[in-house]
């Protein structure tokens, strides 16, 4: 990679990662229809759904998985920014069990304020975790916007038994989710300057970590839904898969996975505008029991997350096949919930 100068890429942007996300209650307002939409018999998920990806039968027993994501910099290095932006994306056709084949490139830059070498080194970076994940990173396009802004728009495929959706979970499902939580936090700190050298490799590392076990998982009959954390949060994606199964779920919240020092700069109060913007969208539709701290909860369960990890609803007698797998994969296989029967509240937040 050839030198460049550097730039500290946060200063330009309002917001961090999948912490720019509209909120839920106002993307819910933005994709209302107000036209009958034309069926499509080949479209196996479409805006019907808040899943993580489209997909299309493409009539051979294969379906077509196509996503884009992309967002400003969640961190100031260039080539890790091109990095996250790729894995990110690439992470939508793994969480509904697929294989990716193809990516292309989204970039914003503001080509009067930020070098050309620096776009450069992004787009590098996106190359290098799009060669990790064995694809090529096939084109794209390019405009000059005030913010620098990166992403990808990814194809797989995938067998249609195996595809995945966030809306299929089964009473009785235990939860897994395969990363800590706290993304959020952290990359808040580093915009504030506030966050250490040690703190900022490990987001880094959490960041571009692909989350590969979903194409695995995709076989695995016992694996009911799944879909991966973003921008809204555990909490968030845990209400999508909810309510789009028409349960609810009891979330253990002394299980769930939090980066190490989180919780140090929740009380530097380092704490994203998305967290907010989150909870005041679905925060009445959880409870939390007496025995845990809220206020605490109520900023790291609807922390957003970037590239976060994946969210799987499992059949109780294929747990332990699950965990090994995730396992293998170097990934948190703990239970931190389970699926239950429809109730007032969507999620009840237990010790």
């Amino acid at each position: 990679m050839a030198d460049s100068i550097f730039v500290k890429l946060t200063a330009y942007s309002h917001g961090a990662g999948c912490g720019c996300k509209i909120a839920p209650q106002v993307l819910d307002q933005i994709l209302q229809l107000n036209v009958t939409a034309p069926d499509n018999q080949k479209l196996l998920v479409g805006n019907h759904q808040k899943d993580d990806a489209a997909a299309y039968d493409l009539g051979n027993g294969t379906a077509l998985i196509s996503t884009t994501d992309f967002f400003m910099p969640i961190v100031d290095d260039a080539f890790a920014f091109g990095k996250i932006a790729g894995a990110n994306a690439i992470s939508d056709v793994y969480a509904m069990g697929g294989k990716p084949v193809l990516a292309i490139a989204i970039l914003g830059w503001p080509v009067d304020k930020i070098p050309a070498s620096v776009a450069q080194q992004v787009i590098e970076g996106a190359r290098a975790i799009c060669k990790e994940a064995g694809i090529p990173l096939a084109g794209g396009h390019s405009i000059d916007s005030p913010e620098p802004i990166f992403g990808l728009a990814v194809n797989g495929l995938i067998a249609i038994e195996h595809l995945k959706k966030n809306s299929t979970a089964q009473k009785g499902d235990v939860l897994l989710l395969t990363k800590p939580l706290g993304i959020g936090l952290l990359s808040t700190a580093q915009k504030r300057n506030l966050l250490t050298e040690p703190d900022l490799q490990l987001m880094i590392r959490q960041l571009t970590q692909l989350n590969k076990a979903g194409e695995d998982l995709g076989a695995f009959t016992v694996v009911h839904a799944m879909t991966d954390v973003t921008g809204f949060g555990l909490l968030g994606h845990l209400v999508e898969m909810c309510e789009g199964s028409n349960l609810s779920a009891e979330l253990y919240y002394s299980k769930v996975p939090v980066l190490s020092k989180a919780k140090e700069y929740i009380a530097m109060k380092t704490i994203p505008g998305g967290t907010k913007r989150n909870w005041d969208s679905y925060g009445h539709k959880i409870h939390f029991s007496n025995q845990i701290n809220q206020d605490e909860a109520a900023i790291i369960l609807p922390d957003p997350q970037t590239n976060g990890g994946l969210l799987i609803a499992v059949a109780a007698e294929g747990l332990s096949d699950v965990q090994q797998l995730l396992q293998s994969h170097h990934l948190y296989a703990e239970v931190i919930g389970t699926i239950t029967d429809k109730k007032e509240d969507v999620v009840t937040v237990l010790e």
